[in-house]
């Protein structure tokens, strides 16, 4: 039986199946977000999910945010302003909701929208303060299958529609397109075809009005090998991303280069990247880096045993008019930079330092950095100050011996005021004026005051550049309102809030008694990322298995029609029903071809051959490069291909494919024609013209009630209702569907091919 055949009698008979309704499992509401998961259930071909509270009513969220995790499903409904809601899940069977099942209600905590990323009445990214999209926001999907595919039309573009995230990226470089742009990754995404060194690229030409997120759905949106640059950007959010395995010529999960403003990065995991070549980059360069940028708050991220977290300034070469804030991160068993400051005036509270191997804060090079209730485990030293104090304390070396000692840096010192920080287990920590140490008023780590609104005299100077502090954070021209939580309590929230949503899909439990002092890579974690596959099985609204990061999905994009499916990036010539025998390339570019991503080809050579017999008579496809329109000999018979598909009807019996034109062969597939099952009433229809390339014509004597588009794989893709006998299948990729036209006569179900 033909899985094709089966597919559909399976969804014919749940045509008539009694309404269902699903059991719901988890759901809970997070931060400006909420997530429901639930049971399967058989013959239903898709999920409605809406969402109610705070004004609004059934409201519907995306189809991509329902995903197929095989033995449950989740949706993520994300843009919401914080209070309380109810979400439904639906069943849809024959395009027919069935029976609604309700969450209790959730709560919506709203984003920490505070430091020096939200000064001067900006809001960064593009989403309102309350947690909506911001007006006439454009949202786009990036999956495994359609990263390359992907395409808007941008204004001031170099040319439309851009293909690609990173040339709709491009597009927005010249900031023309003011729009606000919310990208959201689904999934396990791999390197695209087309990156920048590597990296994903965001600038808009520092357009006050341009506002650009770059957000992960769920707990488990990874960036896998590659890491995201910002630069000559203002108003940029990046959120809610696991970034694991960078390999870019950067070599940073996150770097904020030259000319930004206004960047708010909060809530994404920060795992390995791959060895650089220095010795101190066996962990990754660096996790995540700002330099000649203002206005930045980086806050609530999860930094998983980074070896360098945080490199703040470079060679700015001024203290003027550079503000950041790092708050409420976790510095989870990280090595050092938690920051290192260069030049900036940084704001530094309620972070979480959990076992630190080597040093908390570093201030060289005239920075000025407020320290303020954060809460330090076990961390070596808590602050240094450059060529002063712990950073050159060493007993084992001789007194004075100041350059060859320095535990981070031998650049000029920056100044540090603390506040009400908490701190145990650490090695040495000397304060200003602290009798117990010898010399404090000029070996010290950091000025400690007794209120938050103390001032640093000009007195306090640092040993090596006699640099000052500027009391950027008494000075209300300058600083912005919070309210800082106590180093206990920032402590719980961070472990409650830092990272992806609910602490993300990757769970791994650091050895206290060896981790808190290890600065080596720690070899079990190491093995865990690089072996990370997602659990993601499917994406609704793309109709292709993701399949943990498997360029091309799923065998023909599910196996519609079993073995009659040939999609050679995934099987190669292996196939129970194709005879072919021939050479295979991967360097003939990349084809993309109802959802799928394919990439490697059978070449169409004299010495190739494929040969195949149908039992019945169907519709043949084959895909080639989009270029592509020269011949190919099917059964003696020359065909053309029309923008690198071909598409004939075979009758049942042997057939034979040769070279007419050399050829790239990436695809091929049968639907036979029984897959057009009826119901027991039938009705004479014809849909024309088949093949079609936009709007499909339906003709018949009956009355017209609906007319539903389903993937092959039998997936809703498309739903008209009413007498509207022409529908348009612009929006749908090249490729074969079953096209189900409901009549007052009765049901017709036919295979139509979209060029």
């Amino acid at each position: 039986m033909k899985k094709t055949l089966l597919i559909f009698s399976i969804l014919l008979m749940a045509f008539g199946a009694s309404s269902q309704s699903v059991t719901i499992t988890e759901s809970a509401g997070w931060l400006e977000t909420a997530f429901v998961k639930w049971q399967p259930l058989d013959g239903v071909e898709s999920y409605n999910v809406y969402y109610s509270g705070e004004g609004i009513t059934d409201q519907k969220i995306d189809n991509q945010l329902v995903r197929n995790y095989g033995t449950y499903f989740r949706a993520d409904i994300m843009g919401l302003k914080a209070g309380q809601y109810t979400v439904k899940v639906v069943p849809v069977i024959s395009g027919v909701e069935g029976t609604a099942s309700e969450t209790s209600g959730l709560t919506i905590l709203a984003q920490d929208r505070t430091g020096f990323a939200f000064s001067n009445n900006r809001v960064p990214g593009a989403y309102k303060a309350d947690g909506t999209p911001k007006d006439n926001a454009v949202i786009l999907y990036i999956t495994e299958n359609t990263k390359n595919a992907v395409s808007l039309n941008v204004t001031g573009a170099n040319s439309n529609p851009c293909v690609g995230i990173q040339t709709i990226l491009d597009g927005f470089k010249k900031g023309k397109d003011i729009r606000p742009l919310i990208v959201r990754l689904i999934g396990q995404i791999s390197d695209m075809n087309y990156m920048l060194g590597g990296d994903i690229v965001i600038e808009n030409d520092n357009n006050t009005s341009s506002y650009i997120t770059f957000e992960g759905v769920g707990d488990d949106a990874v960036a896998d090998g590659w890491g995201v640059r910002i630069k000559n950007a203002s108003n940029v959010e990046v959120r809610n991303i696991g970034f694991m395995n960078c390999n870019s010529d950067e070599g940073d999960n996150v770097g904020l280069q030259q000319g930004n403003d206004y960047i708010w990065l909060h809530n994404c995991d920060m795992f390995y990247g791959d060895a650089g070549s220095d010795a101190d980059q066996a962990k990754g360069d660096g996790a995540l880096d700002c330099k000649k940028s203002t206005y930045v708050t980086f806050s609530y991220n999860h930094f998983w045993d980074s070896g360098k977290c945080n490199l703040l300034g470079l060679s700015e070469g001024t203290t003027s008019g550079l503000y950041i804030t790092y708050h409420h991160n976790w510095y989870d068993h990280s090595d050092s930079r938690h920051p290192r400051v260069r030049f900036y005036s940084a704001h530094v509270y309620n972070n979480y330092y959990d076992g630190n191997s080597k040093y908390g804060v570093g201030s060289t090079e005239e920075s000025s950095v407020f320290v303020e209730a954060n809460y330090f485990r076990h961390c070596k030293y808590p602050m240094l100050t450059s060529m002063q104090g712990s950073d050159v304390y060493d007993e084992s070396k001789q007194a004075n011996d100041y350059k060859n000692m320095p535990t981070f840096s031998s650049e000029d010192g920056g100044t540090i005021k603390a506040f009400n920080n908490y701190m145990t287990d650490q090695r040495r920590f000397v304060p200003y004026g602290d009798s117990n140490y010898p010399n404090s008023t000029t070996d010290f780590d950091a000025y400690v005051v007794s209120t938050r609104s103390e001032t640093v005299p000009s007195t306090v100077k640092s040993a090596y550049g006699s640099n000052t502090y500027n009391n950027f954070d008494v000075d209300n021209s300058v600083m912005y309102s919070y309210t800082p939580d106590s180093p206990e309590d920032a402590k719980t929230n961070v472990m409650q809030y830092a990272g992806r949503v609910s602490g993300g899909d990757f769970t791994w439990t650091f050895d206290n008694s060896v981790d808190d002092a290890a600065y080596a890579v720690n070899a079990g974690l190491k093995s865990a990322l690089t072996a990370y596959k997602t659990s993601l099985v499917s994406i609704q609204g793309d109709s292709v298995a993701t399949g943990g990061g498997n360029t091309g999905g799923n065998t023909g994009g599910g196996s519609s029609s079993g073995d009659m499916v040939q999609n050679f990036t995934v099987s190669g010539t292996e196939s129970s029903f194709y005879n072919i025998s021939g050479n295979l390339s991967t360097s003939k570019g990349t084809v993309i071809y109802n959802d799928l991503t394919l990439t490697q080809c059978l070449k169409i050579e004299s010495s190739t051959s494929i040969s195949f017999t149908t039992t019945e008579s169907g519709i043949y496809t084959l895909v080639f490069n989009d270029s592509f329109s020269g011949k190919i000999y099917i059964d003696d018979v020359a065909y053309n291909a029309a923008s690198g598909v071909i598409t004939t009807e075979l009758t049942a019996g042997s057939h034979q494919v040769k070279k007419g034109d050399s050829a790239n062969l990436y695809y091929m597939s049968i639907a036979y024609n029984t897959t057009e099952v009826s119901t027991p009433e039938t009705t004479e229809i014809s849909l024309f013209p088949n093949p079609v390339s936009d709007k499909l014509q339906i003709r018949g004597d009956a009355t017209l009630q609906k007319v539903e588009v389903y993937s092959l794989s039998g997936m809703l893709l498309k739903q008209s209702i009413g007498s509207n006998n022409i529908v348009d299948l612009s929006s749908l990729h090249s490729g074969s569907y079953l096209v189900r036209v409901n009549t007052n006569q009765g049901v017709s179900n036919q295979i139509i091919f979209k060029k």
